[in-house]
């Protein structure tokens, strides 16, 4: 039943609200203007509590001026759908949840709990300023976006300033601000209004709001004591990640100064030559370099230096099964609007984002293949949003069934749902850079933002970049979504450009700090191999990334991923911030330290196979791995099964080899295989294909099944089937309905 409106006194409505579920709209605006009502900032507000979901409350403390608040709540997440709750007051209605909510006074505290009396978070606000302090928990503090201090976030301000201009950029790199925070205590909280300000120095957290805009104060609370469930919360507040074209995920090689025609298309044959597995060829446009792409910085106009006739070239790549990726710059400090608007002013607008995309279309059409739309930093959370969405939408203008690809630098909470790639910005080429892009990539991938690479090498060459650190920039990038090798000095950044005995362009006067590498360092006939050798598996274990990146498709969970999500309750496996797991199954350990010979490594509870020796070793402790120059530290859990794919030299090729499954055993496994074309959106009406594998321990048995739900046709198909640590494999021919092998 409604309940009819009344006037109460102030504490009356406090003391009905504490005994309201969180999953209520209050049945009237609580402490409304005839009740006393609340004072943030000197402004009349409303509180208003509801469930978002089993795990989630949403806070919002907002003016009593609906018209204005309805205006306030169109913010780059909430105004194009990705709120899955309406950011609209319903009032009256109620909706029940796991979290329950309590309001005290005297100061404003709000406190949030599970049914079972477990406190998840309590929000002291500030009436004056709107600053709303929170409980840190005694976990490490995770998320926040990229860049910033790194791994635990306790003890920072972070002003959430967005850019290469932040913290610093050398080892560091760029700063993408996401309002996600998660504290592995069993919390997390999102605050979708205002943009803000964290301080985590003290005993307790405090969000400071702008003094000029202290609300609407929207902030969503999570119970994160299930840390996927938490992960899928945020992906329903802010929108699940978009399935990326499979070519993406391949290696992708940038260049720089460009010669002319013959040097660019005699890199991508030699690539062919050589056997090196590549899908994307990159090229930077003019004015970031002498000569590039494009005619000049910011221009869609082909440089007619090298690319004469672009059509021509592009169609000799993409006969070479190379994709084709242009660099792009925008030269406004701001976007808005949507491509769907169409560009029908009576001048060019560059700010509005149909006008914008049209200047790509022409080169689009000559059969470009994606984007990499540099800088932006002085873009507000508003307009980056806008630019990504922008990319990805435009694309499908003229390619409507085509999965668009975008390489951007800087971005927003909710940018996933646009399948953006993420890479780092112009960092330094020093091993602490390298060590410390290890836990940025693990917070990035908290913080929603899944496809995320480096500059493998580093943008800016100094002194410290050789050879032996290339290599292990390299295998690290092999285990990043986006595996891209770009930096000044740019023909270093080739997989057999240490070996040459050439610098290349000489690229680092514009830098402070920057150098070339000893020269002694050109002639290193170690790296080659060891890129092959990363390049090959990268291509072998697409099956395994693609199911990974489906999965965070369906769930929200990152490719990379902290061993806090599936090892919550253990504190070392929380705290670690040097290692992290490759989906599920896989964890990885990279080299970070100059002239390592060894590596200490935590190993998670259970028991784990080294994936180059297939050596079984008890986890829940520390290791020492020794390492050389070739290895990176792999290991693969207990009760697994890994797919991997014959080696390919690029995504879409037809190789006549089977998958392998490949069984860890020491519990049961199971394994699915998704697979789709790659390239359109027909897995959304249902063209895709799940072989599901599950192994028995006990019996020694392999199942295999086609998965329902799919509306292509199995074809018959063979695996084949090994044992980790066992000799011999079987073949197996597969055509969807179920059957099981003996071991």
């Amino acid at each position: 039943m409604v309940p009819t409106r009344r006037n109460i006194p102030r504490r009356e409505a406090l003391r009905i609200l504490g005994a309201c579920a969180a999953g209520a709209w209050v049945g009237e605006p609580f402490l409304s203007a005839a009740d006393n009502e609340v004072r943030i900032a000197g402004k009349l507000a409303n509180i208003s509590t509801k469930a978002f979901s089993k795990y989630t409350v949403r806070i919002t403390i907002s003016e009593q001026n609906i018209s204005r608040q309805m205006k306030d709540a169109a913010t780059p997440v909430a105004d194009d759908g990705a709120l899955a709750a309406s950011a609209h007051n319903t009032l009256n209605e109620t909706l029940h949840g796991a979290l329950q909510v309590r309001i005290a006074r005297d100061p404003l505290e709000i406190h949030v709990e599970t049914s079972g009396g477990r406190v998840v978070q309590v929000l002291k606000i500030d009436e004056a300023t709107g600053s709303a302090t929170f409980q840190l928990g005694d976990g490490s503090l995770l998320g926040l976006g990229e860049g910033g201090p790194q791994f635990d976030r306790r003890g920072d301000v972070d002003r959430m300033r967005s850019g290469q201009g932040g913290y610093r950029l050398r080892t560091n790199g760029g700063r993408v601000p996401i309002q996600w925070l998660i504290g592995t205590s069993g919390w997390a909280m999102f605050i979708h209004q205002p943009l803000g300000t964290f301080d985590l120095s003290g005993p307790e957290g405090i969000f400071h709001p702008p003094a000029d805009a202290p609300l609407p104060l929207d902030i969503f609370v999570v119970d994160a004591s299930d840390p996927a469930q938490a992960m899928s919360e945020y992906a329903q507040i802010t929108g699940h990640p978009e399935m990326p074209p499979l070519w993406a995920l391949g290696f992708q090689q940038s260049h720089r100064t460009l010669a002319g025609a013959d040097e660019i298309l005699g890199i991508a044959k030699t690539y062919r030559e050589k056997k090196f597995p590549c899908d994307t060829l990159i090229y930077l446009g003019t004015g970031f370099t002498p000569s590039g792409w494009n005619t000049q910085n910011g221009s869609f106009q082909f440089n007619p230096h090298v690319f004469a006739d672009p059509k021509r070239m592009i169609d000799n790549f993409h006969a070479l099964h190379f994709h084709i990726v242009l660099h792009a710059v925008i030269l406004t400090s701001s976007l808005y609007g949507t491509v769907a608007d169409g560009c029908a002013l009576p001048r060019f607008d560059e700010e509005q984002a149909a006008c914008y995309w049209d200047a790509h279309r022409k080169d689009f059409a000559l059969g470009v293949d994606g984007w990499w739309p540099d800088e932006g930093d002085p873009l507000d959370a508003a307009s980056r949003l806008t630019r990504i969405r922008m990319y990805w939408e435009g694309s499908q203008i003229d390619r409507p069934n085509q999965r668009p690809f975008a390489l951007h630098r800087n971005g927003y909470a909710g940018m996933q749902r646009y399948a953006p790639f993420l890479w780092s910005g112009d960092v330094y080429s020093t091993w602490e850079t390298l060590k410390t892009h290890v836990p940025i990539g693990i917070n990035t991938g908290l913080s929603g933002i899944p496809l995320w690479g480096t500059d493998t090498g580093g943008f800016v060459p100094t002194k410290e970049l050789t050879g032996e650190l290339f290599v292990r920039w390299f295998q690290f990038s092999a285990f990043c979504p986006l595996f891209r090798s770009h930096g000044r000095d740019w023909k270093l950044r080739l997989p057999w450009g240490w070996n040459t005995g050439e610098l290349g362009p000489n690229e680092v006067s514009t830098y402070g700090d920057a150098a070339n590498p000893d020269p002694s360092e050109l002639h290193n006939a170690d790296v080659e191999p060891i890129c092959r050798k990363y390049l090959e598996l990268r291509y072998r274990l697409l099956p395994y990334l693609y199911n990974a990146v489906r999965e965070g498709h369906d769930t929200g969970l990152p490719i990379m991923r902290a061993l806090w999500l599936h090892y919550a309750d253990d504190p070392r496996a929380t705290a670690c911030g040097d290692e992290y797991l490759w989906g599920r199954d896989i964890l990885v350990a990279p080299v970070t330290e100059k002239t390592a010979t060894s590596k200490n490594i935590y190993l998670p509870r259970g028991s784990w196979f080294d994936f180059w020796t297939e050596e079984k070793i008890e986890g829940g402790r520390d290791i020492s791995r020794d390492v050389d120059l070739a290895t990176l530290p792999l290991y693969v859990r207990t009760g697994s099964i890994v797919p991997l794919g014959p080696v390919k030299q690029y995504t879409s090729e037809i190789v006549d080899a089977p998958t392998t499954f490949v069984i860890y055993p020491g519990g049961d496994a199971a394994c699915s295989l998704y697979e789709d074309d790659g390239a359109s959106f027909n897995y959304r009406r249902g063209e895709w294909t799940r072989t599901e594998a599950k192994w028995n321990n006990a019996t020694r048995k392999l199942s295999l099944r086609a998965s329902g739900g799919s509306k292509t046709p199995y074809k018959r198909r063979t695996f084949e089937v090994r044992i980790a640590g066992e000799h011999g494999a079987k073949s197996v021919e597969f055509g969807g309905r179920e059957m099981e092998v003996q071991f």
